[in-house]
């Protein structure tokens, strides 16, 4: 969820190239930027479980709030830890503004799917996050994207058609709110790009969860649904922010070690433990079109990525 700025999910390649990077050169360095991406991914397939699990116990405008105050209480104090001021002016600043809309966006609709469609679902879509960052990339800042990663980018679009599969038996309407979640969040990437390059990792965490808790907000006051949180649901959310917290701190370790391009391909692995948490928590059993989709989604990135490593 805070997701991942970024092409990655609720953090982002973009935030973490916006702070200062310690590459560790050479085989050493790739690997251990390998472990801390996989590390994180399963931090936000696990935050994912349990925000969904908390959905069952609380309404979901009230979960989104309760995750996003705690989460943005933790980063203020990850910030002020290491010196940097919570909110600092540049947060004002337009490119932050237009940032801070798509986070908006791109965290209420996917908090909302990862609550109501199943957890192996929803991130399967968001896997095409990368490809639509790269394609705004090029339509938006002029970048170099090669007839090869165009028909890369093309082939990942038609796999997620796979897995929603719109107009045919077995599709989910509700689907829909991980692609409005996928385009915030590939929007809030893009705008990182022209964000302050002044401000740090745990200032941007702080301003993605005060998004959502504002996220939250909204759902609330539109269905009005709002009631004491319970042990269960509470403590579910607190495991969530926890997790979510954990994981973005290794996000931020792996895209600081290594090179960029040799750590980004394995945050596809979220999708794999969101698969298998799916299975084993919710009972979830993706049928053969989405298993196809999701194949052809995490190709389609992986070969994006490595083929903008060569150029």
């Amino acid at each position: 969820m805070p997701r991942s700025s970024q092409p990655f999910g609720r953090s982002s390649l973009g935030q973490a190239q916006s702070d200062r990077r310690e590459v560790i050169s050479g085989p050493a360095g790739n690997l251990r930027g390998a472990v801390f991406m996989v590390a994180a991914m399963a931090g936000f397939a696990i935050e994912d479980m349990f925000l969904k699990a908390a959905a069952r116990h609380m309404p979901v405008g009230e979960v989104i709030t309760l995750f996003g105050l705690t989460g943005t209480i933790a980063f203020i104090l990850l910030a002020i830890r290491q010196g940097d001021a919570p909110l600092p002016p540049a947060m004002l600043s337009r490119p932050m503004i237009i940032r801070s809309g798509f986070e908006i966006t791109g965290r209420l609709f996917y908090s909302l799917a990862i609550a109501l469609t199943p957890l192996s679902v929803a991130s399967a879509i968001l896997q095409a996050t990368p490809l639509v960052v790269v394609a705004g990339a090029a339509l938006l800042f002029g970048e170099t994207v090669g007839l090869r990663r165009w028909l890369a980018i093309l082939a990942g679009f038609a796999g997620v058609l796979l897995i929603i599969r719109p107009g045919l038996e077995g599709f989910d309407a509700l689907s829909l709110l991980t692609v409005i979640g996928l385009i915030g969040f590939a929007g809030r990437d893009l705008a990182t790009r022209a964000a302050p390059p002044a401000l740090t990792n745990m200032q941007l965490g702080v301003a993605g969860f005060a998004m959502l808790t504002l996220a939250g907000i909204i759902i609330l006051a539109v269905n009005g649904d709002y009631r004491m949180p319970d042990r269960v649901g509470l403590g579910l959310t607190l495991f969530a922010t926890l997790f979510g917290v954990a994981a973005y701190t290794a996000l931020t370790v792996a895209m600081r070690t290594g090179e960029v391009s040799a750590v980004t391909p394995f945050r596809y692995t979220r999708l794999l433990f969101a698969l298998i948490l799916g299975a084993t928590i919710f009972g979830e059993r993706p049928d053969a079109w989405t298993l196809i989709g999701s194949a052809i989604v995490v190709a389609s990135g992986i070969y994006v990525l490595t083929q903008n490593r060569r150029a």
